[in-house]
């Protein structure tokens, strides 16, 4: 969500602050502002829409001072309007945040009662005039902040910058991720990594319930109940926090174009020398004494999840339960003693998933996670954490995370059914086998590129599309209609292919394109019979699949986009690519922001 960083410096602070939020764009926003000291006083500088829009401001309204604040606002509270925007401002008070304050209203009214007004319509201006009015009543800053957070209920991220401290940053966390970087003779604070790499490598990550106390020379952390905490300082790669589209058009590109070295990167990880087994941590639970799993995840990370059911049922039997992570904690699901609990999650920081994680905490058995990110809080909240090594993500459509999610879950899944029986050494050797070539046959599916190019500017027309899939492609044509609607804002649902009779088909006419995923396994002559009943009502199909398939699936089809034949089992990891090139080119045919789309954040931290 919202973006946070602030800067102790020894220069000036305010193309720093500027550059570190353009780090911090993949996130989404809708509007952006700094604030710095200069003088002992604080100024500060607010601009609605782009990034651009606030480096413009400054141009003709600079701000001086080496030390601030800055931020980019996904709406919650409050229209995206300049009023509205961060940082916020209260007397000697600048805060900026990230989260949700779930009890501002009744806040608001205490302040109202002792004559403080608002000016805004949002949560976080609560928390300045709460610490401006503590430093009324005599507090310190530091005072005054500790006494507002021990008000304040909900999730938060938040720094604070005051008038006449050129050489103190306020931070606390709960609930949303930030970090702390060490300098020499300079600190600096930001939501993530990527926000401060250019500026250093040593991180200390905030804990659950931390307030930091940052000078330029030192870092003080207390815990959630007021005593010292030694976070530890980690040195982070730095390449794995680049951020640059690598002569790409967008980073959306860069990233479905990475996907077989990807791929290639987590398959070197997690097999063998010789390629014949899967090797993971010792901690690693035995899958043979695993009764049932549960599966928990949002969006992209849940359609993993899906496909994953598929693999874990049918080469393990091991039944499998999939829960979106907002639901999960809601429905109050009974765990068994048996459970093995796994969250996926890009970014490590989904507030959903992590609630979720959190619930299962003491009921299952074991909790494990597959996630982007080894230092975020559903990593390091988990029993144990695989990383998916996908790097750094920026677009907020997921793609390279997700096919290195799917290979990931297949390895785990391809290890219990081999550690329950149900898998002989020769056929796990074949499947790794295929596995290892699959890079290859990633590179080969990214040669349709210019093909699906030409369908997507056909497809940039319609108001409304179908997808549809059997067996394992059923998850795929749902994350197939999400990444459309993501990006290129065209309404699209998906289908398991036999559930097309029962009502979807109503919507079928000569206007309505059909997409059809279906490499020529053991379901499609019934996908085939699927494609007829469409196609006999005028429906357009657009046919992705194998030249078997193509083929066999004879006239009629609209359109056809040839992948290469791979084993069955691999066909997800696949057959993202042209899901993710037909979202992506019909984006680029209709104009739409393909990187930073209307209304998305790629790390969803607040519920």
């Amino acid at each position: 969500m919202c973006g946070i960083v602030g800067v102790l410096g020894e220069h000036e602070v305010a193309p720093i602050l500027v550059e570190a939020l353009k780090r911090l764009e993949y996130r989404g926003y809708d509007s952006a502002g700094i604030a710095t000291i200069n003088n002992d006083r604080l100024d500060r500088r607010r601009a609605v829409g782009k990034l651009v829009n606030l480096s413009d401001l400054l141009v003709h309204q600079p701000l001086a001072g080496k030390a601030g604040i800055g931020h980019t606002r996904w709406a919650t509270h409050g229209a995206p309007t300049e009023a509205n925007a961060h940082p916020h401002r209260s007397g000697p008070v600048a805060v900026v945040h990230n989260g949700i304050i779930e009890n501002y209203r009744a806040l608001r009214a205490e302040l109202a009662a002792a004559g403080i007004g608002h000016e805004t319509d949002t949560d976080t201006e609560t928390v300045a005039l709460l610490t401006h009015h503590n430093m009324q009543q005599g507090l310190t800053a530091e005072a005054a902040v500790r006494a507002t957070i021990a008000r304040l209920e909900g999730a938060y991220a938040l720094c604070f910058l005051f008038d006449g401290e050129p050489d103190l940053l306020i931070a606390a966390r709960k609930g949303s991720p930030l970090a702390i970087g060490h300098g020499e003779g300079e600190m600096f604070v930001g939501s993530d990594a990527i926000a401060l790499a250019p500026m250093t490598d040593r991180i200390t990550y905030l804990e659950e319930g931390d307030i930091a106390i940052v000078t330029r020379t030192s870092l003080t952390i207390t815990d959630a109940h007021g005593r010292l905490a030694n976070r530890p300082v980690k040195t982070i790669e730095i390449a794995n926090a680049r951020v640059d589209k690598a002569g790409h058009k967008h980073f959306m590109a860069k990233e479905i174009a990475e996907q077989p070295s990807v791929i290639g990167a987590a398959l070197t990880h997690y097999l063998s020398a010789d390629g014949r087994d899967i090797i993971l941590p010792a901690a690693m639970p035995d899958f043979a004494k695993v009764d049932q799993m549960t599966m928990t995840a949002c969006g992209t990370a849940f359609y993993a999840c899906l496909t994953a059911k598929y693999w874990f049922e049918q080469l393990a039997r091991l039944p499998v339960e999939v829960d979106i992570a907002s639901e999960f904690r809601y429905r109050e699901p009974p765990v068994s003693p048996g459970t093995l609990a796994l969250f996926v999650s890009q970014s490590g920081e989904t507030a959903d998933t992590l609630a979720a994680l959190r619930y299962c905490t003491g009921r299952a058995e074991r909790i494990l996670s597959v996630v982007n990110v080894p230092e975020s809080s559903i990593a390091r909240e988990s029993d144990l954490a695989l990383p998916i090594l996908a790097g750094a993500e920026i677009g907020v459509a997921s793609t390279k995370a997700f096919t290195a999610q799917l290979t990931v879950l297949l390895l785990l899944a391809l290890k219990a059914a081999r550690q329950r029986g149900h898998l002989d050494a020769d056929r796990l050797a074949d499947l790794l086998s295929s596995l290892r070539a699959l890079p290859s046959a990633l590179n080969n599916a990214l040669e349709a590129n210019a093909e699906i190019r030409i369908v997507a500017r056909l497809l940039s027309t319609s108001d409304n599309a179908l997808f549809l899939g059997r067996g394992l492609m059923y998850p795929l044509a749902l994350e197939g209609a999400l990444k459309l609607k993501e990006i290129s804002y065209i309404h699209a649902e998906a289908y398991a292919s036999g559930e097309l009779k029962h009502g979807p088909i109503a919507l079928v006419d000569e206007t309505m394109p059909v997409i059809v995923m279906a490499p020529c396994d053991a379901l499609f002559d019934k996908t085939v019979s699927n494609m007829q009943e469409v196609m006999a009502r005028g429906g357009r199909i657009l046919l992705v699949s194998d030249a078997r398939g193509i083929a066999k699936a004879g006239g009629g089809v609209w359109q056809a986009v040839k992948m290469p034949e791979i084993d069955p089992i691999l066909s997800p990891i696949l057959y993202a690519l042209p899901a993710q090139l037909l979202a992506y080119h019909t984006a680029v045919a209709k104009g739409t922001d393909v990187d930073q789309p209307r209304n998305l954040a790629k790390s969803v931290t607040v519920e």
